[in-house]
């Protein structure tokens, strides 16, 4: 039966195939790179009668008429308004069967398959065309790339396509958050040097790789901030193509190891220290007496050592050098700050004369003043690369505030040393960057300074104000008084160093440290007042009254509690904070805080300020119970301010 119905079909079949059309097309897929022309062959071995005849160009698939011939001439009112001006027939060649049509401004959307159908008479024929594009094809790594803190890793990346790599125009390297160039190859040529600065000297082709298309990259020396999606993006012909590899899963250094070995040991430190400390007082008698010296001491100095450590293998890691210079001069003066305090704490006061002699407040507002306003200056001879008179501003600066560590007995030559120091750090700061910038300060910008430097003189003669002027006697008139000239010179300064550093890039970041460092030069301003105008008070009276004793009582607890929060509060403040910021930038791969000082410098200012308040506090109960009357001659109060130099601040002792 199947032999039977083979021999009737056969004859049909061919008899079928010989009627139709053969009509031609290409070999195999067209391909062209974007934006080119591109011909879709299509032709007849035979001439065939130009009545009736018909051509139809279409996208297999949808069916999208893309050209069409009809009635003797092409139509391009019946095309997709996707081809309009894009597709046409060669019209001169229709009649000797040649049907190809030429697809201009190739897009990515025209790749596929094309049919071309030839209508002619009673006969009709196809053939099928496709078009690709011309690809680039660049592959990096499937995987995500991990490696640990300090480690070399590569990046892979490799070109697979027909074209050599000597055609390749460009191949470059960048992290995707931001477009930062990593390293650049261009005219079969390596620029180390179009690096960014965070990656130059640390990465390199494998040059010997290079002629094969492998452009795969080496990362020397991976940190934590190079936790990030890298980019190998190639040029080649008119042509580009991009391969993503991700770096994560940075490991600890040992670097980092040791940053959280000594941050944990400060904070833990502190506490422990504490408790240590609270207890011994609670049992104080003579044989814990030294116990609690040595704790004290212990609490003073170990957490603050562990922290200027921790800061120094931060800036060798991660941190700035602004940052990290800042932050370590910090810590280091920080002892400094916590046992010129401790006379306020009322059990040490007999043990610390010999230690106040060496550690003074001038001391510390010098070195810092002194490490500061270097990297300031170092930083405006980069940017300005010559001395001018900042230059001499500095050395000015730096020679007063080596007249004042040295300290004086007299304390009107502290005054002197720290009331010229103050403009004179202006003028440093105008020169290095106003100047440059803006031309010469304004009037009204000397006048600040003027107005700033009056403010401050003004607290030494408050008291012979008040001699001349009964009105300024008031309590209340000298309290508000006090606070306001506090007040201006904070918003005074502001207001000036705002304008100085306006196009600087770490304008508030500056601004807080000088603010710091206006904290410290009042807390001196006040302290050496009230040593001034305090031995005449306590010459003239004799003994403090019932009512002073009240308020030096009320005054202890807060001052017990202020201390302890700057010795241990700040200390675990900044070790969280620095732990903290370490940790998350192994996690991803970038800092939280561009700046520590951000809560550095605030915390230790609310732990200044308190201290601050109460000399405010003691100058105002020295000016305000007796010293407004007639002033001693000024030989003898000198020579009853040098004994009492070392004495308890708001206190004086009853016994002098």
């Amino acid at each position: 039966m199947m032999d039977i119905l083979t021999c009737i079909l056969r004859p049909l079949l061919i008899m079928m195939v010989a009627d139709g059309l053969i009509v031609h097309g290409p070999s195999g897929p067209l391909v062209a790179p974007l934006g080119s022309s591109v011909v879709l062959p299509c032709y007849v071995d035979e001439l065939l009668s130009m009545e009736d005849l018909e051509v139809e160009w279409r996208r297999k698939g949808s069916e999208t008429l893309v050209h069409v011939y009809k009635d003797g001439k092409s139509r391009p009112e019946s095309q997709h308004q996707d081809y309009h001006d894009r597709a046409h027939f060669f019209t001169d060649q229709i009649q000797h069967g040649n049907f190809s049509l030429r697809l201009d401004n190739l897009m990515p959307e025209d790749e596929g398959k094309y049919t071309c159908k030839v209508y002619s008479q009673k006969d009709s024929g196809e053939t099928v065309v496709q078009i690709k594009h011309e690809r680039l094809l660049v592959s990096g790594s499937d995987r995500s790339v991990s490696a640990y803190d300090d480690e070399d890793v590569t990046l892979n990346c490799s070109v697979d396509s027909h074209i050599t790599p000597e055609h390749i125009e460009k191949v470059s390297w960048i992290r995707t958050d931001g477009g930062i160039l990593v390293l650049l190859f261009k005219n079969n040529k390596t620029f180390p040097d179009s690096s960014h600065e965070r990656y130059r000297d640390r990465v390199e082709f494998f040059t010997a790789e290079i002629p094969k298309g492998n452009f795969s990259l080496r990362l020397k020396s991976v940190r934590t901030e190079d936790k990030k999606v890298y980019m190998c993006k190639v040029f080649a012909g008119g042509l580009s193509a991009n391969a993503t590899v991700v770096l994560e899963r940075l490991g600890f250094s040992s670097w980092h190891i040791a940053v959280l070995f000594f941050c944990f040991t400060a904070g833990s430190g502190a506490v422990l220290l504490l408790l240590s400390l609270i207890y011994c007082r609670s049992n104080n008698t003579v044989s814990t007496s030294n116990k609690i010296w040595n704790l004290q001491l212990s609490l003073v100095f170990c957490p603050n050592i562990c922290m200027f450590l921790a800061f120094i293998l931060w800036g060798f890691t991660e941190g700035s050098l602004s940052e990290t210079i800042t932050c370590c001069a910090l810590y280091f003066l920080r002892p400094v700050m916590l046992i010129w305090a401790m006379p306020y704490l009322k059990y040490l006061q007999d043990i610390l004369k010999t230690w106040i002699k060496f550690f003074k407040i001038t001391r510390e507002l010098a070195i810092f003043t002194v490490v500061f306003y270097s990297v300031i200056f170092t930083y405006g001879w980069r940017k300005r690369a010559h001395l001018d008179w900042s230059g001499v501003y500095f050395g000015i600066v730096v020679l007063l505030c080596l007249i004042l560590s040295r300290g004086f007995k007299n304390q009107r030559w502290i005054l002197v040393c720290v009331y010229l120091c103050s403009p004179f750090q202006l003028f440093q700061l105008f020169q290095l960057f106003l100047m440059y910038s803006f031309g010469y300060p304004s009037l009204g910008h000397l006048i600040v300074v003027m107005v700033l430097s009056l403010l401050q003189i003004f607290i030494f003669f408050l008291p012979r104000l008040q001699a001349k002027f009964k009105f300024l006697r008031h309590r209340w008139i000298t309290l508000f008084g006090i606070i306001t000239i506090t007040l201006l010179d904070f918003i005074l300064l502001i207001y000036v160093l705002r304008a100085i550093l306006e196009r600087e890039k770490e304008c508030w970041e500056w601004i807080r440290v000088i603010l710091f460092i206006e904290v410290l030069k009042l807390i001196v301003i006040f302290k050496a007042n009230v040593q001034v105008n305090e031995c005449v008070v306590v010459q003239r009276r004799g003994e403090k009254t019932e009512t002073s004793h009240r308020g030096e009582n009320s005054l202890s607890r807060c001052n017990e509690i202020m201390y302890m929060f700057g010795a241990v509060g700040v200390i675990l403040l900044s070790s969280v904070t620095l732990t903290a910021e370490l940790i998350l930038k192994a996690r991803n791969g970038e800092r939280v805080l561009n700046d520590l000082g951000v809560i550095v410098f605030p915390s230790e200012c609310v732990f200044a300020l308190y201290w601050l308040a109460l000399q405010m506090h003691a100058y105002w109960k020295i000016v305000t119970t007796g010293f407004t009357q007639n002033l001693p001659h000024r030989s003898h109060l000198r020579s009853t301010t040098e004994d009492h130099e070392t004495e308890n601040l708001s206190a004086p002792d009853p016994d002098v």
